[in-house]
């Protein structure tokens, strides 16, 4: 079942109803496919239809849009382009937002657009980089209740809302699909996802909530499938989403506040891109002038070791990567580039000093 609502300052009790009574529904065939109590898979057994509708529009409201304009010749400009729009989830009430990193990447002004229309000024307060997450502070009042983070682990199967902001802002309903790992192409790696269907492509920072009107993720990506790995996947291809779990902020939010990064954001990189491939990885990009590129790295090179240590497989490729040492060191690649066996020397970087920042800050 499929229900797509667009945003609105004030939603009818009779749309909250129905929104309310479709995740109840969702519940309720979860809880046939998966054989899990109902009562655990919506979470909200006892609470009346009523109750969880106005959660559920609480949680609604408290998704922003977010705006941003990056700095001139900011490297993420070549992926990500200059100007970006998303979504983020006002979480404190001294108007804390919470939305994905790289939308605030490098980022020179942000705005927040409100459901009553108004842009309000607001500043990046920090980029984590082991998470994905970014926090922007509004520079004005925003007058918004926060969304509540979750206090309960979602389960599989569980009906959950997904909202964004902004002009085209909209809610519609998806179910929690796995929680598993996720290695990204682009030196990024989570110990745990969340995988959701259907797919929205407005996901970007959009809030992921529960039937409690509980924020339970942020939106990260559009993946074109988000069934099991192997050959499974070559059957049936299923669109979804990839959430961040909102259960990763609690642990460095005050350092994320207080310094703008963490601790786990301190580390190696090399400025390469990288894919699975037949039991290997295999370089996909080489980002200009970084690390990689200036050891001689090129796409296609396979990397069979790194600091010694055997990589068949991304996530182990990053992790080895990021356990290795300092984040600025001397890092020892053996690939194999065609036919040929090579060993190439390259000095890494704290990936958190090569992202620029506006004039003055």
């Amino acid at each position: 079942m499929w229900l797509h609502l667009r945003t609105t300052p004030l939603l009818s009790l009779a749309t909250r109803l129905l929104l309310a009574s479709a995740l109840s529904f969702l519940s309720q065939l979860a809880w046939t496919q998966t054989g899990a109590p109902a009562q655990l898979a919506s979470g909200t057994a006892d609470a009346p239809t009523e109750d969880r509708s106005l959660a559920l529009k609480r949680a609604q409201d408290a998704v922003v849009g977010v705006q941003v304009l990056a700095v001139e010749e900011a490297r993420s400009n070549r992926t990500l382009g200059q100007a970006r729009q998303g979504s983020g989830v006002v979480i404190g009430e001294d108007d804390l937002v919470l939305t994905i990193g790289y939308l605030v990447l490098e980022a020179d002004q942000v705005m927040l657009r409100l459901d009553d229309g108004r842009n309000v000024p607001a500043r990046v307060l920090g980029y984590d980089v082991a998470t994905g997450f970014g926090l922007v502070q509004a520079l004005a009042p925003l007058g918004i209740t926060p969304a509540p983070l979750a206090r309960r682990t979602v389960l599989a199967g569980e009906a959950l809302m997904i909202a964004s902001g902004g002009d085209a802002g909209a809610v519609s309903l998806a179910q929690l699909v796995a929680q598993r790992p996720f290695s990204g192409y682009w030196e990024y790696h989570l110990d745990e996802a969340l995988y959701t269907s259907p797919a929205r492509r407005d996901h970007s920072g959009a809030g992921l909530f529960n039937s409690q009107g509980e924020l339970v993720g942020i939106g990260s990506l559009f993946l074109a499938d988000i069934g099991a790995s192997g050959a499974e996947v070559q059957a049936s291809r299923q669109p979804g989403n990839l959430f961040v779990p909102a259960a990763l902020l609690p642990p460095i939010l005050a350092e994320l506040r207080g310094r703008g990064t963490t601790t786990a954001s301190r580390r190696a990189w090399l400025g390469i891109s990288c894919v699975d491939h037949g039991g290997a990885v295999r370089v996909l990009r080489v980002n200009d002038d970084s690390p990689a590129d200036v050891a001689g790295v090129q796409a296609g090179d396979r990397i069979v070791r790194i600091d010694g240590t055997e990589i068949h497989a991304i996530d182990r490729l990053w992790k080895a990567l990021w356990s290795g040492g300092a984040p600025e060191r001397e890092v020892v690649l053996d690939i194999v580039r065609g036919d040929e066996a090579h060993r190439l020397k390259v000095f890494s970087v704290d990936r958190m000093k090569t992202l620029r920042r506006p004039q003055g800050i």
